[in-house]
């Protein structure tokens, strides 16, 4: 079985010791297909929650949750408040009362940006086959660079960890596999700072005992009409006939056969454009004013418009979320005329939504969504004519702005008005 030290980059035959004979160090990665595989998942260890521990060094022994809010909910938290049971996406309220010795940090997303930046452009010195997740998880493929980095790709993936952790005080986990379904899964299995492999020769015997839920796509919903039919675990997948999976449930059904059997034929894609782009917030008290409603949801959709121009992408569908003071939630969507990337599209399209549900109801969140995504750079000419336009120039004036001089350089007279605190 072949070994890697991930500490002195020592390769070799697995040691009896389970110790490296270079330097002792226990942190060897022993696999059979270790220097055979080239799809690799990375992903950030806590990534909100470690930025803001490594720039409070005093905040390194005790439980961190970033989020906040009367009503809000985590975003992420580290892994000591983890082992009192705090989740991300968990009620602040019941998060607390798991831990009320917790730190809690509203999100700081510029930093977190920041970040997240430095680590994709060290990924991307690796191969030009990266395809990020999210600001802190992404796919690789390094088929082909054994050559260029005069190392097979798990050597490479060992030193790139050390190098993210030297260089940026943050550690990742990784995962090794044939395909990015079971890469995605390897590198969950051993966080923080782990480096996991899962084998083609493996895969399904390593998958059947799991239960349905671990496969993508197979959301609570999924999940019971799975286990209805009897298929509680991947392996009652595996075993079912792939004409009856099809006839059950469709083409959903021929992929989820596939990946109960570990294949996954999806390449990397470094230029896929993400599906969406939204921002929410929830509110401390119940609001039923449509100017009230009105005030938090222009912020909302700045936010939006700001990352759809950062990301060179427009949006031809808006969508409105608002959720009830029983958690109740309703969405409404609209199609634009043309692709748009401007907050004052967006929030005419919004404000129309909006107005036609608030009536008297009250609602304890808000949000606004634009998808149906496509690269700005697709648009014919200009991209945008006349109004339009003139608009577009306007708030990228404003971006430039606040890039040189930050984000409170420019405000707009909605954002003046008082009104109770919330949490994004």
């Amino acid at each position: 079985m072949k070994a890697l030290c991930r500490d002195c980059i020592w390769t070799g035959e697995a040691p009896a010791t389970r110790r490296c004979p270079s330097c002792g160090s226990p942190r060897l990665a022993a696999h059979v297909e270790l220097f055979d595989l080239s799809m690799a998942h990375m992903d950030c260890d806590a990534f909100y929650a470690s930025v803001e521990k490594r720039d409070r060094p005093e905040l390194r022994d005790q439980p961190v949750i970033v989020g906040g809010g009367v009503r809000g909910v985590v975003t992420t938290c580290c892994y000591l408040a983890r082992v009192y049971g705090v989740r991300s996406a968990m009620p602040m309220f019941k998060a607390l009362a798991a831990c009320p010795q917790a730190v809690v940090i509203k999100p700081d997303f510029a930093k977190y940006k920041a970040e997240s930046k430095i680590i994709m452009g060290l990924l991307a010195e690796l191969t030009p086959l990266v395809q990020p997740l999210s600001l802190d998880e992404a796919w690789m493929d390094l088929s082909g660079t054994e050559r260029l980095h005069g190392a097979p790709p798990a050597v490479t993936l060992a030193r790139v960890q050390a190098r993210i952790e030297a260089q940026t005080g943050l550690t990742v986990s990784i995962g090794l596999a044939p395909n990015k379904f079971l890469a995605k899964i390897a590198s969950d299995l051993d966080k923080p700072r782990g480096f996991s492999v899962i084998g083609a020769a493996e895969a399904q015997s390593f998958l059947a005992p799991r239960p349905v839920g671990l496969l993508p796509g197979v959301g609570p919903a999924m999940v019971k009409s799975l286990e209805a039919a009897g298929l509680k675990t991947i392996g009652d997948l595996a075993r079912w006939d792939q004409k009856d999976l099809a006839r059950r449930f469709g083409a959903h059904g021929l992929r989820l056969h596939d990946l109960a059997h570990g294949r996954d034929t999806r390449p990397v894609d470094p230029d896929q454009v993400r599906k969406g782009i939204s921002a929410e917030t929830t509110f401390n008290t119940d609001i039923a004013a449509y100017e009230a409603l009105e005030d938090r949801l222009s912020p909302l959709c700045e936010r939006v418009a700001i990352q759809a121009r950062a990301a060179g992408v427009t949006g031809r569908v808006v969508t409105l979320k608002l959720k009830t003071p029983d958690f109740r939630l309703l969405t409404r969507r609209r199609a634009l005329p043309e692709p748009t990337q401007t907050a004052r599209t967006l929030f005419t399209a919004a404000r129309e939504l909006l107005r036609r549900e608030a009536d008297g109801r009250t609602f304890r969140l808000i949000g606004v969504g634009l998808s149906e995504l496509t690269p700005a750079s697709q648009g014919a000419g200009e991209l945008f004519g006349g109004e339009e336009q003139r608009i577009l120039i306007g708030e990228k004036t404003a971006d430039a702005i606040r890039a040189r001089f930050g984000p409170q350089a420019l405000t707009r007279g909605r954002a003046l008005r008082s009104k109770p605190p919330v949490r994004d």
